[in-house]
């Protein structure tokens, strides 16, 4: 069984996924985790303590991501593309429930913002030119958002990845 945070962590994502920031009450958190009140705030002082302990999960995941990006161009390129054609990780559920904290928890947009500049900031290393690799984030963005909805065209995805590579021959 996973450790307790991580079992509330777990639980505010599925009630951030399932009824929105709205539904993210600390009772609706413990119930889900099988845990007390009580319980949930020994781990999460707040509401507010709670969901920085989403961003900081993110953040640990988007960290944990980059130390595995490949340090070549190519290699890079192929990881991010390849890995943005799934919504359905764990990696990806958190980002998913972070997401839904925008407009309703503040400090929210700024963590998300550095969370995606972390991501930009590991393709540039790895790529080198900067435009490249802002053009590999934001087609990998594209391929996610298409994956998440279920709308991906495989065999054309396939094409559009490769001509994203073929561009880091001529970068």
């Amino acid at each position: 069984m996973a450790p307790t945070r991580d079992r509330i962590l777990d639980a505010l994502q599925d009630v951030l996924l399932e009824d929105g920031p709205g539904g993210a009450t600390l009772d609706a958190v413990a119930e889900r985790a099988g845990v007390s009140k009580g319980g949930l705030l020994y781990h999460f002082r707040s509401k507010d303590d709670l969901f920085e302990g989403l961003l900081d999960r993110l953040d640990a995941g988007g960290a944990a991501a980059d130390a595995q990006c490949p340090p070549d161009p190519d290699g890079a390129a192929r990881w991010f593309l390849d890995g943005s054609q799934t919504a359905d990780g764990p990696e990806e559920r958190t980002l998913l429930a972070a997401l839904r904290l925008l407009g309703t928890y503040p400090p929210a947009s700024d963590r998300m913002a550095r969370y995606l500049d972390d991501w930009a900031a590991g393709l540039r290393r790895a790529i080198g030119d900067p435009v490249t690799a802002r053009l590999v984030q934001l087609v990998g963005d594209g391929l996610f958002l298409h994956a998440l909805l279920g709308s991906g065209d495989a065999p054309l995805d396939a094409r559009v990845k490769d001509a994203v590579r073929a561009l880091l021959d001529r970068a």
